[in-house]
């Protein structure tokens, strides 16, 4: 009798001591689900806090260059097309309007046989004909979106294939006087004019060509503004095609400011700006190189913008969004150096929210916190 009175009290014993054990567990669950109250909010949103605080800049705000202009990039030569209509690009332009934007450039009217807009001349030349008129429903956006357009010149081809630019005045010719006619007569958008040959040294028949291009543009417009985006040639001036991401023979500070004095001298007349793509030198070299380019901008009275490309030129991967702290130190060496405006290559595909690259939305999202944009 006594061994079984033993065994039942060992048995309450072990059963009221799992229950005891069992009671701060459903306790905690309860509070996990929100089930205590107030104090448990309150401990959930010192938390929610403590990971936001933990996720602030802890550089400067608004500290950079704000982008307000880009390229339009839908004549391409390494950049995948995101096939968008009418509904994708106005939504695309109100995107770029929240940010700031206020000038969109075509890149190129055409490269080789695809064009942007169903030219007459370029038709008889073999070129392909375009399903839409882009040049038409750009101009029209901008209008709607408050923004200034820039009409990129025709790109034949031919000076990649020679090295020599002075290919490029012929076709040019007529393409300026005829997208006048067409578009720059009705558009009050039409702000200006993208001389869309890029080079990045002394090219051969560079002066030639930029000089009787933008003068052409500037008689036919009634004066419009005309700009440049030259190159710089620096260590990861490489070829797209190529597997390399860096080279050794990169020019110098002091030679890249002898040739490009030459070529400004050659055409501040009739060129008003100049955007020196900023990606193919290293990020500690953006203070020699940007001062540089002010410099020269300033003796001749030519506005001194910034390509600030939107795309990383480090990965083996071509070519992906940038790394946001990447665009952040070009754009603030940018205002460092005193530039008067900064433009991208490109928005669209790789800053935008509604783009293929899905990093491109989050590259938004953290201009807007750095820049304070709400």
């Amino acid at each position: 009798m006594k061994n079984s009175s033993r065994r039942d009290f060992l048995k309450k014993a072990a059963l009221a001591g799992a229950s005891m054990a069992v009671i701060p567990s459903l306790a905690s669950a309860m509070t996990s689900c929100g089930a205590s109250g107030k104090e448990d909010g309150q401990a959930s949103s010192g938390l929610a806090e403590g990971v936001a605080a933990a996720g602030e800049l802890i550089v400067p705000k608004n500290n950079g260059l704000r982008i307000t202009g880009t390229f339009l990039d839908e004549i391409s030569h390494d950049i995948p097309h995101q096939n968008w209509g009418v509904k994708e690009w106005d939504q695309d332009f109100k995107n770029m309007k929240a940010i700031g934007i206020d000038t969109v450039i075509l890149i190129r009217s055409g490269y080789r046989k695809f064009i942007t807009y169903p030219s007459k001349y370029l038709l008889k030349k073999g070129c392909y004909m375009p399903s839409v008129d882009l040049v038409e429903m750009y101009l029209t956006l901008a209008e709607k979106y408050g923004m200034k357009f820039y009409f990129g010149l025709y790109d034949s081809g031919r000076y990649w294939d020679t090295g020599d630019l002075s290919w490029e005045i012929e076709d040019n010719k007529y393409v300026i006087d005829e997208v006048w006619q067409q578009y720059g007569t009705r558009h009050k958008s039409f702000g200006g004019w993208y001389i869309s040959g890029e080079i990045s040294r002394a090219t051969k028949g560079a002066i030639k060509a930029f000089h009787a291009m933008g003068k052409q543009c500037k008689d036919v417009s009634g004066g419009l503004p005309t700009f440049i985006s030259p190159w710089i040639d620096g260590k990861k001036a490489v070829m797209a095609s190529s597997g390399s991401l860096t080279r050794k023979d990169a020019v110098s500070v002091e030679q890249h400011e002898k040739e490009w004095n030459e070529i400004f001298d050659g055409i501040h007349d009739v060129v008003d700006a100049c955007a020196f793509q900023d990606g193919h030198i290293d990020y500690d070299e953006l203070d020699a190189f940007f001062t540089v380019n002010k410099k020269l901008a300033d003796r001749y009275g030519m506005q001194c913008w910034t390509n600030a490309e939107s795309f990383d030129r480090d990965m083996p991967i071509r070519f992906l969004p940038i790394k946001f702290d990447k665009l952040r130190m070009k754009l603030e060496a940018a205002k460092r150096a005193g530039y008067d405006k900064a433009i991208t290559f490109e928005f669209s595909h790789f800053m935008s929210p509604q783009s293929a690259y899905l990093q491109a939305g989050h590259l938004y999202d953290r201009y807007k916190e750095y820049f304070d944009i709400k």
